[in-house]
Formats: structure tokens, sequence, C-alpha cells
């Protein structure tokens, strides 16, 4: 099989775009989930164990709200302890997560956990995960095994942030769409060294 999916942002919640997840998590194909597909599977157990049994790649984004939401946790106790909440959710969905945040964490279900270096307060801002998601896929897509598509994609998404705000672009007043030059750049920039 050839290519990834990229599931939530944007997706809205509506039983044709459930219908649609089921289908995407039913694929054999890499499967990334973000945003409305968290949402959608912090309130339905059936899906939640759909994506406990996948034999495919899964990798999940989930920012502090939406993991409190998969944990059935608040906010407040997922910033507690970042760490905890993000092995919890690898180890219960099975999955690579990369819980996001000021350090995001990229977790495996086996228990490793690494917290990245790169990136900055510019990513706050909304569209930036929906970039990291499209950002996993397409390393995905390339084949790239699904924790070292989780560490990269991370990694180059921060990179690309950090070069922004060297080059005096932000971190405040950024949009999600001026980072995707800087990505394509750190990217390169990696392919050429």
């Amino acid at each position: 099989n050839s290519g990834a999916v990229v599931a939530g942002p944007g997706m809205g919640m509506s039983q044709q775009v459930h219908d649609m997840l089921v289908r995407a998590i039913a694929s054999e194909l890499p499967l990334v989930l973000d945003a409305d597909a968290l949402n959608l599977v912090a309130i339905e157990p059936g899906l939640q164990q759909k994506i406990q049994s996948r034999r495919d790649a899964t990798l999940l984004t989930p920012h502090p709200l939406e993991a409190a939401r998969l944990l059935g946790a608040s906010v407040a106790q997922v910033q507690g302890d970042r760490l905890r909440a993000s092995r919890e959710l690898a180890n219960r969905f099975s999955a690579v997560v990369v819980l996001k945040g000021s350090g995001t964490i990229i977790s495996g279900p086996s228990g490793t956990l690494v917290i990245n270096p790169t990136g900055n307060p510019s990513l706050a801002t909304a569209g930036t995960g929906d970039v990291l998601a499209g950002l996993c896929g397409s390393l995905l897509a390339q084949h790239w095994p699904v924790w070292e598509a989780a560490l990269g994609a991370v990694w180059l998404h921060g990179a690309a942030a950090d070069r922004m705000v060297s080059e005096g672009l932000g971190p405040c007043g950024i949009t999600a769409g001026e980072l995707l030059p800087f990505v394509r750049s750190a990217l390169n920039q990696l392919a050429v060294t």
C-alpha cells in the first residue's frame, strides 16, 4: 500500500464524518488522528477499541484539551504530569502519541518517550497543529516508520518555527501557512547535509 490517512483537521463531528472516520481506522494505511477525529474518538468507546486493535501504524497528535478528553481527565491533570499523560495515551491506544505543547512529548506504546527540543510560542496559533498532522502523514506516506515519522515531523515543525523567529517573523502574529516554506527549507537543509 502507498499513502497515509490524516483525519481530523476541519472534519466536524457529523454522522457522515463519523462514518468516514470508521473507514479511515479500518484502512490498512498508516493513520494520523488529530483535532475532531480525536474528539470523536474521545466520546465513542467503539472507535477507541477499533484504534486499539489496528495492526497498521497509528499516530495521535492531541493538544492538552484533546488529551484530557481522551483520558477522561482535566487539562490541569494532563498539564500537571505531561509525561504520564502522553505515556498513558500511547499505551491505551497502542499508538505513537505526540502530546503537543511547550516541550512536545512523543511517546510509544512500549513506554519510550522523547521531549522535543525545537519550537517556540509561535506554534500556539490556529492551524499549526494541522500543519504538524500533515507533516506526520507526509513522512508516513514516504514509508517512514511511525516512531521516526513522529520524531522527524515534530522536530522539523519546531525547527521551522525557530527559523521563522530567528528571521524576525514572530513569535507573535504568524499564520500556519507562513510556516510551510520554513518546513520545506528545514527538510531540504537536512537532505543536503
